[in-house]
């Protein structure tokens, strides 16, 4: 099962620079101060503001210029918030995925132990009406939650289904056409019946080793968006 991860300090640095640059409304063009003077400001080290500042420079929104200083790059007031609200939601979802694997990742072990028949038609019934979705080129995020959901109850704890629904607002951002980006559901539907196989065949590592994958895949296009 994988582990919860804390959000790293270059991250929290780069946020902060970020959060400086919204709040000093610099234009393009315009120099931030300089290495020496961050590292006092923030109350970082060197290496992590240097890091942060590698990252903002991949997101086009900073420029560091060797003997002249860090620049405000390409940032009008639109694409600045654009570039922002990307990485903040790129962030928010990897911090959940961590969430998922641990939580989710349980339940589907679990529900390969424990479902019932009727779960078992339940599901089966869920992926008929997901494949029609799917052929009809609908929307396909409404039914893609319901399997999730569905996987949940099939695990037979009342308790680690009830801390999944506390956290559901955050969880159902992956059901809502994350990152703008349909292939979240389009790549990942695969897996939702090998998945399915593995738990209805009451084979729990199947069931998860199928789960990682899908999960694997959607860390991979959140981190390449």
């Amino acid at each position: 099962m994988a582990k919860i991860h804390k959000q790293l300090m270059h991250e929290l640095v780069s946020q902060e620079i970020q959060k400086y640059i919204e709040e000093k409304e610099l234009q393009e063009g315009e120099k931030l101060p300089s290495v020496e003077e961050m590292t006092r400001m923030f109350g970082v080290g060197r290496s992590s503001l240097r890091e942060a500042l590698r990252h903002l420079e991949t997101i086009e929104i900073v420029n560091v210029v060797n003997g002249k200083g860090i620049f405000v790059r390409d940032v009008g007031t639109y694409r600045f918030a654009g570039k922002v609200k990307v990485e903040n939601e790129k962030r928010f979802l990897l911090s959940i995925l961590d969430v998922r694997r641990a939580l989710e990742g349980k339940a589907v072990e679990l529900a390969a132990r424990r479902i019932t028949p009727a779960q078992v038609a339940e599901l089966a019934e869920i992926l008929r009406e997901y494949d029609k979705l799917r052929e009809a080129d609908l929307d396909t995020s409404k039914i893609d939650l319901a399997f999730h959901r569905s996987v949940m109850r099939a695990a037979s704890n009342p308790i680690l289904f009830s801390v999944l629904e506390s956290i559901s607002g955050m969880y159902e951002k992956f059901f809502n056409e994350p990152l703008g980006d349909k292939r979240l559901f389009d790549e990942t539907y695969p897996y939702h019946r090998s998945m399915f196989e593995g738990i209805a065949a009451r084979d729990p590592k199947k069931a998860l080793s199928e789960f990682d994958k899908m999960m694997n895949r959607i860390e991979e296009i959140i981190k390449t968006y």
